[in-house]
């Protein structure tokens, strides 16, 4: 075990790690910390602290760095070889905002997180200050998000400007990680940054329109932006006597967890699509040239390469699934029995799955809305199929606008692992699908840290080789679209009603709640 990298996942409800072994094509070790479950001190439920604001989500950063030690501590139980680690990589779910003052404290005790969607108000600011919502997908190539990061500043800006003005570094979260990891260095990358909604992603430089309408001296507290395939430095003095880690261990620039996750799926060529099923639900491919989504409504990122990756991201996709087994006292087996008692398309009925507002497309005060009910219709087997099959079309209605014609969908996150999910898919989508085994981000920042560490090293490139070796197809529950007919049409329902619902034509927005 002569060449051991270490990545790191640091998501919305866990931090998740996994070593590989790059010269014998294996994982030597993997763990896991759930939030909610290990660290109870910091009180949250689904990984955020509760909260009676409307579309507030929030955690205490350091929650997540006491989750790496703890499983730092694990590591030391076992007496792992922790001296052998030659590099580590941290993924960290997109877009939340940390905000620190020049001695390392936090000027804002919580992180907004991407799934925050109370600065709506923020985002309305920001694309007036630019001159409306074109000029705005021209200057960095999207629309202004409560997800991204833009508008979580300037909220932090509007409401807490006494802490905004001792606040000296803007992170998001894989950069506070590193931050830990390093012992103080403050860097950036193109992927993850470009999901802050700030800049033109890959032109390396912040939009000037943008930033100014947040604060004059904004610019001055985001750390450099530098290459994704570089290291920003070594392991910190403190872990390497704390751990045991080798004072050479190299910790690389990291990125988001849609950037690692295209690498853990193996998706690093063209026509290969990946979609994650987790909290959200995104999909996404890679390009080598930007490709602008004139609506706005398809994020376009770069990934963790030097090339570019268009994404697609819903805020609802676990969440309604999970409530509807949590109510009514099922598992998964039980869920799949009542399907089957179902017909695919479930006679036109379906949910818009808008439960806790939505991303793409842009509602974030929407409520869910029953579509094709009659008053006999509500019985708990035609309510699971509208569930699932309101969640996926709601995917695919957004994905449409996605510019690939796939031969393959890579299917990773905790619903990959329900053969119902794998096949409504396939069949909405009518498109084969193949879940990928183990943690998709996790496993990619591990070899994004391998990738970095050999060219760095040896001169050689080897994020095919590597990614060859390590990425595992179920293939023995890959799906091929068998009811996609059965889709063909509901899809097309789906779409304009849902156009429908968001064409605004009277004085007041009917998802704004009624006190």
């Amino acid at each position: 075990m002569e060449n051991l990298f270490l990545g790191i996942d640091s998501s919305t409800q866990s931090c998740k790690i996994i070593c590989i072994d790059s010269d014998e094509g294996t994982i030597v070790f993997q763990d896991s910390v759930n939030y909610d479950r290990d660290l109870p001190e910091f009180g949250t439920k689904d990984g955020a602290i509760p909260s009676r604001e409307p579309g507030v989500s929030e955690a205490d950063p350091r929650m997540w760095i006491r989750a790496l030690e703890l499983l730092f501590d694990r590591l030391i139980n076992i007496k792992f070889p922790l001296n052998l680690i030659k590099a580590i990589s941290v993924s960290g779910q997109q877009h939340g905002l940390v905000c620190m003052d020049s001695q390392g404290n936090l000027t804002r005790k919580t992180s907004k997180l991407w799934n925050d969607v109370s600065t709506k108000e923020e985002c309305e600011i920001l694309t007036e200050a630019v001159g409306g919502k074109q000029a705005m997908i021209k200057k960095i190539a999207n629309s202004q998000r409560p997800g991204y990061t833009a508008s979580k500043i300037l909220n932090f800006y509007h409401h807490e400007p006494e802490a905004a003005a001792k606040t000296k570094i803007f992170f998001l979260v894989h950069n506070y990680l590193n931050w830990f990891l390093t012992g103080g260095i403050a860097r950036m990358e193109p992927g993850d940054v470009s999901g802050m909604a700030l800049s033109f992603p890959g032109s390396h430089q912040w939009s000037e329109k943008v930033c100014s309408a947040i604060a004059p001296d904004f610019t001055t507290k985001l750390p450099p932006v530098r290459k994704s395939d570089l290291s920003i430095g070594p392991i910190s003095g403190n872990l390497v006597q704390r751990y045991g880690f080798s004072s050479t261990c190299r910790i690389d620039a990291g990125s988001g967890d849609n950037m690692y996750g295209a690498i853990g799926t193996g998706n690093v060529r063209p026509g290969i699509v990946t979609i994650s099923l987790g909290t959200s639900g995104t999909a996404y491919i890679i390009l080598d040239e930007p490709y602008v989504d004139p609506l706005g409504e398809i994020a376009l990122f770069c990934d963790s390469t030097g090339k570019f990756m268009p994404l697609l991201c819903v805020s609802n996709m676990a969440n309604g699934y999970n409530d509807l087994l949590r109510i009514h006292k099922l598992d998964h087996d039980k869920f799949d029995q009542l399907l089957k008692k179902t017909s695919p398309g479930n006679d036109g009925k379906f949910i818009f799955p808008w439960f806790v507002g939505e991303r793409t497309p842009d509602l974030p005060k929407a409520k869910p809305i029953f579509w094709g009910f009659g008053l006999e219709d509500f019985q708990l087997q035609t309510m699971c199929r509208a569930v699932l099959e309101g969640h996926i079309l709601n995917l695919f209605d957004g994905y449409r606008r996605l510019p690939v014609n796939s031969r393959e969908i890579r299917l990773t996150g905790g619903l990959s692992n329900s053969d119902s999910w794998c096949q409504t898919i396939a069949d909405i989508f009518d498109c084969e699908t193949v879940p990928v085994k183990g943690e998709g981000a996790a496993l990619g920042a591990a070899l994004h840290a391998a990738w970095v560490y050999f060219k760095e090293n040896n001169n050689q490139d080897r994020l095919d080789e590597l990614v060859d070796g390590f990425v595992i197809l179920d293939k023995g529950r890959r799906k091929k679209p068998v009811n996609a007919g059965a889709y063909q049409n509901l899809k097309k329902v789906y779409s304009e009603a849902s156009r429908r619902l968001r064409q605004g034509s009277g004085d007041i927005d009917p998802f704004l709640q009624v006190l």
